[in-house]
């Protein structure tokens, strides 16, 4: 599958915005209502709600903007990150299994990690125009 090789940065640019919007329209959801934000932080046991659900709606609607523009996507993506890696931590400590559990919080923190550890957005990024080489 060799011809499919010179796709790469249609496919990382497919993977970015998924990513992206995905985090951007959940981040702006908690923007616009962070009173019931803070109120389910805190019925999560996050304390103190506001605190954390304001850091969290921050996290994933910059890092959405961020990984979806192609914009410092390794910052981004570690913002998103590390919100997954919480929210994981945070669904395997209360028992939950992988299937019908923790298997989409897995995925977006795999999806982010990958996007840190690639050197830039790829070609159809802003990174890959904006940013030293």
């Amino acid at each position: 599958m060799e011809f499919l090789y010179g796709y790469q940065d249609v496919a990382l640019l497919i993977l970015r915005l998924a990513l992206g919007l995905i985090f951007l329209v959940h981040g702006l959801s908690k923007l616009k209502d962070l009173k019931n934000t803070g109120e389910s932080f805190s019925a999560m046991g996050f304390q103190p709600g506001m605190f954390w659900g304001t850091i969290v709606a921050i996290a994933e609607t910059l890092g959405g903007l961020s990984v979806a523009l192609g914009w410092y996507t390794q910052w981004g993506a570690l913002a998103i990150a590390a919100v997954m890696f919480v929210a994981l931590v945070w669904k395997m400590s209360r028992g939950q299994g992988l299937a019908g559990g923790f298997e989409l919080d897995l995925i977006l923190l795999a999806v982010a990690i990958f996007l840190i550890t690639s050197p830039i957005g790829g070609y159809y990024s802003l990174d890959y125009y904006l940013l030293p080489k």
